[in-house]
């Protein structure tokens, strides 16, 4: 089932917090402090904006940290505004148990600059609650994440 705004503001902590974010049905993650471009990190906060170019992807980190109880995990979808642009995501659940910023693709399909300012909303995240806690809640390798963490594939 999914959690309604009021369940979402007092069971899923989520830092910084935004009013501005909070959906009747989710939240809207934030574009956060750093991103990684074309083999190059990039300091979004410095810069106030990332540019991603036409037909490249980029890793985003989200502004906010999101931790998640043993019984609730999240599904993420890119913002429509976003889609209507060329821009497709690329999401993994999160877990339940997940803690930690979270590092997103974005691809950008179209043939021009796709700009993202700095805290500037641009993935929903909605919260689904399991039927019972997980037996075996995320602890895995990207757990505690603060930064842009690149694929940890061997």
């Amino acid at each position: 089932m999914l959690l309604p705004d009021w369940k979402i503001r007092k069971e899923i902590l989520i830092k910084p917090f935004s009013e501005e974010s909070l959906q009747p049905a989710g939240y809207d993650l934030r574009v956060g402090k750093e991103a990684y471009i074309q083999g190059k990190f990039i300091d979004v906060e410095k810069e106030g904006k990332v540019i991603i170019p036409p037909k490249e992807y980029a890793l985003i980190l989200t502004l906010e940290r999101i931790k998640l109880p043993d019984d609730i995990m999240g599904d993420m979808k890119i913002r429509s505004s976003l889609a209507r642009e060329g821009v497709l995501g690329s999401f993994a659940w999160v877990d339940p148990g997940w803690d930690g910023n979270l590092t997103l693709m974005l691809y950008n399909a179209s043939e021009k600059e796709v700009i993202l300012r700095y805290k500037e909303r641009f993935v929903q995240i909605a919260f689904l609650r399991l039927e019972a806690p997980a037996k075996n809640p995320y602890r895995g390798n990207y757990q505690g994440s603060r930064r842009i963490v690149l694929s940890k594939r061997s």
